[in-house]
């Protein structure tokens, strides 16, 4: 009699995965010199994170039948692109902390940080030139237009800050570019990998820009609900920084009278006093903004969910599910 087999819940095939990328990233520069540079690349690659968008490059590529050998460099190169914007942002947004540690800027310099950057967008394509028997022109069909997307994205962010006049319908246009693009990108470099038909792959990024929806409006959430220690970072932050959000925006445009007047600071004063953060979360409450966030993030996840029917019924998709699931949550 053959010996039974243990099935791996998803929970630890995420890990496995999460494990392979962790050990893999820091010998993408191994060796590298001079040290000045390549020092300050280890130290991102080394900081850590949930690795969301090569987990699910993995899993979509597992589901069609590749190997997460095969796979992995790809996987890698999302990773590395995703932490080379991380650098810049940190740059632009003048951050000192990321991930519990200094930011590059800070523990080097900003020129480093540029350096750093542009040299991990580099590692990046070289990465995905190193897919086993890749088609390339399909896989840099997919690179290219999310390089430019993403920048586009960022741009777009970096231009609300002066706005007056920004629209809920033009910021989820600027997330499905700043945090959709990538997340697609994976979910179809997936699909490329495992051979999946060109209509699937279309589909299948639709799933990741959905998911990117879902994420960022969470986010922008628990920056106003979530626990200080949970949050790792002061309650309210967007409100006191003036940002532009989900839910600031949904307020402005259904807040009237007295109470549109208290809300229109965050844009003639670059934000609210962190003493009025509270009441300007009563306030928010009141208007069924929270409600309607959460549904946007369910929402969004849930069709998320039906754009990834084509996938084969495997313990990969299953994963894949679960993972969405657990994002939708925040409990991963």
């Amino acid at each position: 009699m053959a010996p039974s087999t243990k099935r791996v819940s998803s929970e630890e095939h995420v890990a496995a995965l999460r494990t392979r990328i962790d050990d893999a990233l820091p010998r993408v520069v191994d060796g590298r010199s001079p040290a000045s540079l390549y020092d300050a690349v280890e130290h991102v690659l080394r900081a850590g994170g949930k690795r969301v968008r090569p987990i699910l490059l993995l899993l979509v590529a597992e589901a069609y039948g590749a190997s997460v050998d095969r796979a992995l460099p790809a996987a890698l190169a999302v990773e590395v692109f995703h932490n080379f914007t991380l650098v810049h942002d940190d740059l632009m947004d003048e951050d000192d902390e990321r991930r519990g540690g200094a930011t590059v800027h800070v523990k080097w310099d900003p020129g480093t940080a540029v350096l750093a950057g542009d040299l991990m967008m580099g590692l990046s394509y070289d990465l995905l030139g190193q897919v086993d028997g890749a088609d390339v022109e399909a896989l840099h069909a997919v690179y290219h237009p999310m390089v430019e997307r993403l920048c586009a994205g960022q741009a777009l962010d970096a231009s609300f800050e002066t706005e007056e006049a920004v629209t809920v319908a033009s910021y989820l246009d600027m997330i499905d570019q700043k945090t959709g693009a990538l997340l697609s990108a994976a979910f179809e470099l997936g699909s490329v990998l495992g051979g999946a038909p060109a209509s699937e792959r279309a589909r299948l990024g639709t799933a990741g820009r959905l998911v990117g929806r879902a994420f960022q409006i969470q986010d922008d959430l628990l920056d106003l609900i979530a626990d200080d220690e949970e949050w790792g970072r002061g309650v309210g932050g967007d409100l006191v920084q003036g940002k532009k959000t989900f839910l600031t925006l949904r307020a402005l445009e259904r807040a009237e009278g007295e109470e549109h007047a208290w809300f229109a600071r965050l844009v003639t004063d670059g934000g609210l006093p962190r003493a009025d953060v509270p009441e300007a979360r009563d306030r928010m409450a009141d208007l069924g903004i929270f409600e309607e966030a959460r549904a946007a993030v369910r929402t969004y996840t849930e069709q998320a969910h039906d754009h990834l029917d084509p996938l084969p019924d495997t313990a990969a998709t299953e994963a894949l599910h679960w993972l969405l699931d657990r994002l939708q949550a925040r409990e991963y």
